[in-house]
C-alpha cells in the first residue's frame, strides 16, 4: 500500500507553500538551516516539482536562498532589511490610501472603527493571532480600495516576511497598543476629509523605521 502523504492533491505547489511558511514561522526550519529536497519531499508524500515550484516562490519572497548545487537556506532577516521593508511598505500604502481616500464610505470608515475595537478586545485577551488578523484587515479597508493588484502583492508580500520571521507567541502589548492609537488618528483624519493628515499618520507615524525602532529592536533582536 502506497504511503499516505501528508498533504492532500489539491493545489500541491500552494500547500507546499504554506507548510514550509508554517515550518519557517514555528523555527523548525530556523534562519541558516538547509531544506533538504530529498527528505522534504519524502516526508510529504510528493516528487520534487511542487517542491522546487514552492521553493522558487518563497525564494522570490525573500525567505529562503537557492544556491545552485550548494543548497537551499532558510534566509534571516536584518534591521536594514527590515529598514527598507518599512519604507517601500510606507509609501505603497500611504499612496494606496491617496488613491483610496475619494473612495471611502460610512461603511468602510465604520469598518475601519469596528476593527480597531476588535483589536482592543483581542489584547485585552492576549490574543495576537487575532490581533494580526484584525490589524490585517484594518489596512487592507483601504488597500484592497485602491485596486492596484500589484501594489497590494507587493505589500502583501513584504508583510508576510515581516510577520512570518518571529514567532506570534512573542509579541509587546505595548507596541500593538501604541498602532491602536495610530489606528484611529487615521481614522479622525479619513472622516474628517484630511488626506494630507491621513497620508502623514502611515508613511510618517505608523510605517516610519525611525518612528517605530525601538519597539522594532524588541521585538526582532531581543532574545
Amino acid at each position: 500500500m502506497k504511503k499516505q502523504g501528508i498533504l492532500n492533491t489539491a493545489s500541491l505547489k500552494e500547500q507546499v507553500y504554506e507548510y514550509l511558511r508554517q515550518e519557517i514561522r514555528k523555527r523548525s526550519l530556523a534562519p541558516g538551516s538547509a531544506i533538504n529536497m530529498d527528505a522534504t519531499s519524502r516526508k510529504l508524500g510528493i516528487s520534487k516539482t511542487p517542491l522546487r515550484d514552492a521553493l522558487i516562490q518563497l525564494e522570490m519572497e525573500g525567505f529562503v536562498t537557492i544556491f545552485p548545487r550548494k543548497g537551499i537556506y532558510v534566509n534571516g532577516l536584518t534591521l536594514q532589511e527590515i529598514k527598507e521593508y518599512y519604507q517601500v511598505i510606507g509609501a505603497l500604502e500611504s499612496s494606496a490610501l491617496s488613491v483610496s481616500f475619494s473612495r471611502f464610505k460610512p461603511s468602510h470608515i465604520d469598518r475601519m472603527k469596528k476593527l480597531i475595537q476588535e483589536m482592543k478586545a483581542a489584547i485585552e485577551k492576549n490574543n495576537f493571532n487575532l490581533f494580526y488578523k484584525k490589524n490585517l484587515a484594518f489596512h487592507n479597508v483601504y488597500i484592497d480600495l485602491c485596486g492596484n493588484q500589484w501594489l497590494i502583492q507587493i505589500v502583501n508580500t513584504l508583510k508576510k516576511r515581516l510577520y512570518d520571521f518571529v514567532p506570534q507567541e512573542k509579541w509587546i502589548k505595548e507596541w500593538e497598543q501604541s498602532s491602536i492609537k495610530e489606528h484611529a488618528l487615521l481614522v479622525e483624519a479619513i472622516e474628517k476629509g484630511d488626506l494630507q493628515a491621513a497620508t502623514s499618520a502611515i508613511h510618517d507615524v505608523h510605517w516610519s523605521f525611525e518612528v517605530q525602532e525601538k519597539f522594532i529592536r524588541r521585538y526582532y533582536f531581543d532574545s
